[in-house]
């Protein structure tokens, strides 16, 4: 990969990175079930992506039947994902829910070797540590009888799946387009999730519009989007280890729009995890995809 292009591309990565961070202080703040309201942000980003789609002619046609399991399978991953996340915001806080999240790119490094033909590097243990100890660092300490726990647990069940989902969408993206891609996942998970419909309250909606607009727009349509498109250029394990920056963006959200206030804790392990950024950025340059 060309300094430049890399460059370029490792700058469209940083961006995903923080519309996707919005996710935090939008999930939080949302006040609906966890289910609809990714129903809802589902819902509005089949829209956009179906919009975009004809407006760039893309093709939406799948080549196999095998690949439309691909695509269902990953598709309920990523809405397990987002609710488990979901929950996880709402148990705890934002910085928990995100931080117990960005354990996936330690996950995903250790999973890589499975899916593809892959050697395991060995660095992807030091960077994981540095992100552990980050993690270590910035989380409070936890109560047992608190909610937070919960919140931490299902943080991490939520990464579990979101490794998987993106493993599996790292054997698509070379033969479809991101977009359409992102398209099926949300049209996919729209059906899914109707059932939830019919027993959870969401009626409001009508003033959590905006707000689901712009979960839907920003961080689901545009954010990820940009993220599986990323994947063309960056091992999985790269780009997650680069997407660990979102818990420091998260953070920062939350503390200017929900007054959350960081500790000097969440600095100090907030910088860690940046170092860990750094370095696996620089790192990328120097190896084959």
């Amino acid at each position: 990969m060309k300094q430049s292009s890399h460059s370029q591309h490792l700058l469209w990565l940083t961006v995903a990175t923080i519309f996707i961070s919005t996710s935090g202080a939008l999930g939080k703040y949302i006040e609906m079930p966890a289910p609809a309201i990714i129903w809802w942000r589902s819902a509005f980003a089949t829209v956009f992506l179906l919009v975009f789609c004809i407006y760039r002619g893309i093709n939406l046609k799948i080549n196999s039947k095998k690949d439309r399991w691909t695509f269902v399978i990953s598709s309920i991953l990523l809405g397990a994902h987002w609710i488990t996340y979901f929950y996880s915001l709402k148990l705890s806080n934002v910085a928990i829910g995100m931080l117990s999240l960005f354990t996936f790119p330690i996950i995903t490094a250790i999973l890589e070797p499975l899916f593809f033909k892959t050697k395991f590097d060995p660095m992807y243990i030091v960077l994981g540590i540095m992100v552990l100890l980050g993690i270590y660092i910035l989380a409070p300490e936890l109560n047992l009888q608190s909610g937070q726990l919960k919140g931490v647990l299902l943080g991490l069940l939520s990464a579990i799946c979101y490794a998987l989902r993106t493993l599996m969408l790292k054997q698509h993206v070379s033969n479809y387009n991101p977009t359409m891609l992102m398209f099926y996942q949300v049209v996919i998970l729209t059906f899914v999730l109707i059932p939830f419909l019919f027993f959870m309250d969401t009626s409001n909606i009508k003033t959590q519009f905006p707000f689901v607009l712009l979960l839907a727009l920003l961080t689901t349509a545009i954010g990820h989007t940009m993220f599986v498109n990323s994947l063309k250029y960056f091992k999985v394990s790269t780009a997650s280890i680069i997407g660990s920056a979102q818990p420091v963006f998260g953070i920062i959200m939350a503390y200017l729009f929900l007054n959350e206030v960081p500790s000097t804790n969440t600095f100090l392990g907030g910088t860690l995890i940046l170092l860990t950024v750094i370095i696996e950025s620089v790192r990328s340059k120097k190896k084959p995809n």
